[in-house]
């Protein structure tokens, strides 16, 4: 039976040039790799090492890029190794198959948002209206399932951001705090129930998993075995469960790290 590998993306796997936390002399920074391209931009990388250790994971394993990006987000990164023939997108609104929106398991969330939460359009107004102009840079819905702000983090007021996680519980979503972004999703649309149909499609008896943010919780309880790296929003609250890993590994080297990790497991599970 096929081992399941479900990881996060953006710090966990992959990098912007200002997550990259390369505190090592220059003469000895890892080599890098560009692994996404946006608007004729370098934007993400990993470390050549890391994109060989992926490559070998592909070959071993069922790996599942998970992350809360939306498909279109999502298509833009160009990863090594075999292609995955499953994604999980919009945290878990999507199960791509072969790069295509899989309808029925789409279908599914939506009714679940419709029945167990206030509705998108209530919360986006509140966004709207509750967040100030001084630190908000943009205001964005994905896939027409949660929303998020892109502020500038040294004027916001966290404050805040405890404040909307207070409304938002009560409406049945949840906050996320991710570098530059502020995410506020309905707690039904989780990576954990993509990754559980997938296992069931495929028949994986092991599932292994990494994130680094709150919205990677529900994920890494859901796997057998999870990995977080020393960085995110899971490291600063020191958020840990029996079957997970703390790494002390922050930065690219974290994604290095979690990489030779989910190898490591796999090829002692065969």
């Amino acid at each position: 039976m096929p081992a399941l590998v479900a990881s996060d993306l953006d710090r966990t796997l992959i990098y912007s040039a200002a997550a990259l936390a390369l505190t090592m002399p220059d003469a000895r920074a890892p080599r890098l790799l560009c692994v996404e391209v946006h608007e004729s931009k370098p934007l993400s990388y990993m470390t050549e090492t890391a994109a060989q250790l992926l490559t070998d994971l592909g070959d071993a394993a069922v790996f599942v890029p998970t992350t809360t990006r939306t498909r279109k987000q999502y298509l833009r990164i160009n990863l090594p190794g075999p292609a995955p023939t499953y994604a999980i997108c919009a945290n878990g609104g999507h199960i791509l198959v072969d790069g295509v929106s899989d309808p029925d398991w789409h279908a599914q969330v939506m009714a679940r948002l419709a029945d167990q939460c206030a509705p998108l359009a209530e919360v986006q107004e509140h966004l709207l209206r509750a967040a100030d102009p001084v630190w908000v840079r943009k205001h964005r819905v994905a896939d027409d399932l949660f929303a998020y702000l892109v502020v500038e983090r040294e004027l916001l007021n966290e404050d805040w951001v405890k404040e909307l996680a207070v409304w938002a519980e009560n409406r049945g979503w949840t906050v996320s705090l991710q570098g530059r972004k502020i995410y506020a999703v309905p707690k039904p649309l989780t990576k954990s129930a993509a990754m559980r149909e997938i296992a069931r499609r495929t028949g994986a008896d092991l599932t292994l998993a990494a994130g680094d943010s709150l919205l990677d919780a529900d994920l890494l309880l859901a796997a057998d075995q999870g990995w977080r790296p020393g960085h995110g929003e899971l490291a600063d609250t020191d958020w840990t469960a029996p079957a997970i890993r703390a790494l002390p590994e922050r930065g690219v080297l974290a994604g290095e790290r979690i990489l030779r990790e989910f190898l490591r497991t796999v090829r002692g599970a065969v």
